[in-house]
């Protein structure tokens, strides 16, 4: 089963068994509509019985941990949900996962490396892409520079500006 990070556990919250938790979705609300989420490294379902907001933080409750000292053991990992669990996205939006290890070439059809991370970088992204070489050549995210992204190719093609890849 292929998983998705939807976000990361960095504390523990009050008494109750609340977790502060950043999203790592671009829909916050997205953690309203869930029933339930894995936790990195554990194989249950971990039920989520409320949802609160907090700046950039979420602030998460789980059904049968209601207890600072049951959920301590959470903190740093992930929360996942399965495929099933994924939403239909906009047009030419996409889930990080699915960028991460495309091929990357330009629009002369010269190939780059791949895609090895995603860093968000204020109001865009930028995709780090690891050419043969080893080295990393940072290209962010808009239509400009990355004019098509193909799923099923696998491949993203880029229109870097002079200076962009050297």
């Amino acid at each position: 089963m292929k998983s998705l990070r939807v976000g990361q556990i960095i504390n523990t919250h009050g008494i109750r068994g609340g977790l502060k938790v950043i999203p790592l979705t671009d829909y916050d609300e997205r953690f309203e509509e869930l029933k339930w989420v894995y936790i990195e490294g554990l194989k249950e379902k971990f039920y989520i019985t409320s949802v609160s907001y907090q700046k950039n933080n979420l602030i998460i409750t789980f059904k049968g941990y209601q207890d600072i000292n049951l959920v301590e053991k959470f903190k740093g990992k992930y929360l996942l949900i399965d495929e099933t669990q994924r939403r239909e996205l906009p047009e030419d939006t996409f889930y990080i996962a699915d960028i991460i290890g495309l091929e990357v070439y330009t629009v002369d059809d010269q190939y780059l490396g791949k895609v090895k991370d995603i860093i968000q970088a204020g109001s865009n992204e930028v995709y780090l892409i690891q050419t043969q070489e080893g080295k990393d050549i940072m290209i962010p995210s808009v239509k400009e520079f990355i004019p098509e992204i193909d799923l099923e190719k696998r491949r993203i093609t880029v229109n870097p500006i002079e200076g962009m890849i050297e």
